[in-house]
């Protein structure tokens, strides 16, 4: 099979088109009320690996669903005039969320370079994963 892009071709494409802040860039931005972190990890990631405190929990496969005021699943938090930074576990999948968010119409969005990985590897602030009972 042969695809007319793949992964590497499409984020490209995407990080030349969206805002991307490294974590110390993003670091100072936590608790503004002008921001809103979306963690797009799915609830297995966030078990193994703690999440973001306050950040928005939206796994990536309902994203624009949730974005989108005409859908049955629409979040109301995306309707708010509000700067995203999307990020998942390692900066991929937050690349195209970013590009697919702001082609929706979402005027400012960003995601983190590098993901929550870089995000703890830099001292991002970190709930730690629930012991499993």
């Amino acid at each position: 099979m042969t695809l007319k892009k793949g992964y590497k071709q499409l984020l490209a494409e995407a990080n030349v088109e969206i805002q991307t802040y490294t974590p110390e860039e993003a670091m100072p931005m936590v608790g503004r009320p002008d921001v809103v972190f979306v963690d797009l990890r799915d609830p297995r990631e966030l078990d193994r690996e703690g999440r973001m405190p306050g950040a928005f929990l939206c796994t990536r496969g309902m994203m624009e669903f949730w974005i989108d005021p005409e859908s049955p699943y629409a979040k109301p938090i995306f309707a708010e005039s509000k700067t995203f930074v999307f990020f998942c576990a390692g900066g991929w999948r937050s690349a195209l969320a970013a590009k697919t968010a702001q082609d929706m119409g979402l005027e400012s969005v960003a995601h983190i370079e590098g993901g929550f990985g870089a995000w703890k590897k830099a001292g991002g602030p970190v709930e730690a994963p629930k012991p499993k009972a």
